[in-house]
C-alpha cells in the first residue's frame, strides 16, 4: 500500500516535469552562429603553448613521485627501491615518447 501511494504522488510529480525538458527548435540558432564560427580562423600563440609546457612539467612533477611512493606503499620493505625504480624508469620512457610521438 505504501509503495501504491508513494508511486501516485511521484508520477504526476514527473509528468508534470516534462515540459521543463523541452528545448526549442535550433534552426533559428544555426544561421547566426555559422557566420561567426567561419570567421575565426585557428592561430598559434606562443603564450599558450608555454603555458601548456610548463603546466605539463609541474603536473609531471607532482604525480611521478605520488605515483612513486603511492606503490612503494604496496610492497615489503625490501622491495620498495626497485618499486621506486621502476615507476621513476617508466615516467621517463613515457616522457621521452611522448615527446618523440
Amino acid at each position: 500500500m505504501r509503495t501504491v501511494t508513494r508511486l501516485l504522488t511521484t508520477l504526476p510529480a514527473l509528468l508534470a516535469a516534462i515540459p521543463a525538458w523541452a528545448q526549442t527548435a535550433a534552426e533559428t540558432v544555426a544561421p547566426v552562429v555559422e557566420p561567426v564560427v567561419a570567421a575565426v580562423e585557428p592561430k598559434i600563440d606562443t603564450g599558450d603553448t608555454a603555458w601548456m609546457l610548463t603546466s605539463t612539467a609541474l603536473v609531471l612533477l607532482m604525480t611521478i613521485p605520488g605515483l612513486a611512493l603511492f606503490y612503494a606503499g604496496m610492497v615489503r620493505k625490501k622491495n620498495v627501491l626497485a618499486t621506486l625504480m621502476q615507476s621513476f624508469s617508466v615516467c621517463a620512457l613515457v616522457t621521452i615518447l611522448w615527446m618523440v610521438v
